[in-house]
């Protein structure tokens, strides 16, 4: 059971720790302090008429949902797709991160996630990191393949308010991997494979006792 942590979210993009692990964010804030940094507004995917701050706003309102306080949300401006063209500053931002929080646990990109966003976030955050304890979190619609080698068992309550906070995302109605049979299912998948109904797993990248 991790109690009494500090834990960080890596979030390339608002909504990718909700979607990948919000079940796991929840069950953790009960007995641990969350923080979660968002690295860019996604202002050039944004749908349009949506306001620029969109996704920062739906951000605190998710962010809430699963217990995280206002005062533990950092948000950047990187712009969205082009992070290999700013990866020193993003590091030196996660640095600064490091510093301000001193992190126990961080929880990022897995290392075989593709999209180029989260590819960065993850080799800076293992350097940024790497006296931490770490683990990647799983998108299936950006890993041709993906490492589970650590669970996170989930209740009920937990996957009603994962989806919960999915949805405060309203801006994201058009992505087709939002939709709550399919996190529903993954859960039971993830569940079936440490013996309980509804599960999260994790890339184990490295684990500081």
């Amino acid at each position: 059971m991790i109690k009494g942590k500090k834990i960080l979210l890596l979030a390339p993009h608002p909504d990718d720790p909700e979607y990948s692990c919000g079940g796991s964010i929840h069950r953790w804030s009960k007995e641990n302090e969350i923080f979660y940094a968002a690295f860019s507004p996604c202002l050039q995917s944004l749908p349009e008429g949506f306001d620029a701050n969109t996704l920062f706003t739906e951000l605190q309102e998710s962010a809430k949902i699963l217990g995280i306080p206002d005062q533990h949300i950092y948000t950047y401006e990187f712009p969205v797709r082009r992070f290999p063209e700013h990866r020193q500053d993003i590091l030196e931002a996660m640095i600064v991160l490091r510093n301000a929080i001193r992190p126990d646990i961080v929880v990022m990109p897995n290392s075989q996630d593709i999209h180029q966003d989260h590819k960065i976030v993850f080799e800076e955050g293992r350097r940024a990191f790497k006296h931490c304890s770490m683990l990647g979190y799983e998108l299936p619609w950006n890993s041709l393949s993906f490492t589970s080698n650590f669970h996170v068992k989930l209740s009920q309550e937990d996957i009603n308010l994962k989806w919960k906070a999915i949805s405060a995302y309203k801006s994201q109605e058009i992505r087709a991997y939002k939709s709550e049979d399919f996190f529903i299912g993954l859960a039971r998948v993830r569940g079936m494979q440490v013996d309980t109904e509804y599960a999260e797993a994790f890339e184990l990248i490295r684990w500081v006792l």
